[in-house]
Parts: C-alpha cells; sequence; structure tokens
C-alpha cells in the first residue's frame, strides 16, 4: 500500500503544530510495547526529581547552556592530543 503523492503535499502544506501532532501520533502508532515496569520506573524518577527541583536540593541549568557544555566537551575530545 502506498501513499498518495498528494496526500503527502496535504499534509506537508498543514502548520507545523498539526504535523507535529501528526508526527507523534504516527510514531505512537508504530510502537505498540509498552513496557508496564519502565513507565513506572521512568514516573518515579520524574517524580523525585520533581521534588527535589521544588525542595532546592538540585540546581537546574538551562538546557542551551547544558548543550553547549556537552558540545564544548565533545569539541575537545576530538582535538590531537
Amino acid at each position: 500500500m502506498s501513499i498518495a503523492a498528494q496526500t503527502v503535499a496535504e499534509m506537508m502544506a498543514l502548520p507545523e503544530q498539526d504535523r507535529a501532532f501528526l508526527a507523534r501520533q504516527l510514531i505512537a502508532s508504530l510502537d505498540d510495547t509498552v513496557d508496564a515496569d519502565g513507565e513506572a520506573q521512568w514516573n518515579e524518577v520524574i517524580d523525585r526529581r520533581s521534588r527535589e527541583i521544588e525542595e532546592g536540593k538540585v540546581s537546574c541549568r538551562p538546557v542551551e547552556q547544558v548543550i553547549g557544555d556537552i558540545r564544548q566537551k565533545l569539541h575537545a575530545r576530538r582535538q590531537p592530543s
């Protein structure tokens, strides 16, 4: 089964937000296996980390800063010794 080029073109013409929603739905439809134990473990981690942030036990940094630091470290590793 193939999707008609016209259908693809219509989807690509959708606003970005609608395309993102469609992409998430398509990806979710491909993953029919859910690891219930894994989901529960991730929820526990999320809850714990949220409490740590709210209680001031950890400090947060903007994602841009974290990514910049990672890129800097990777770049340093690639430099010849």
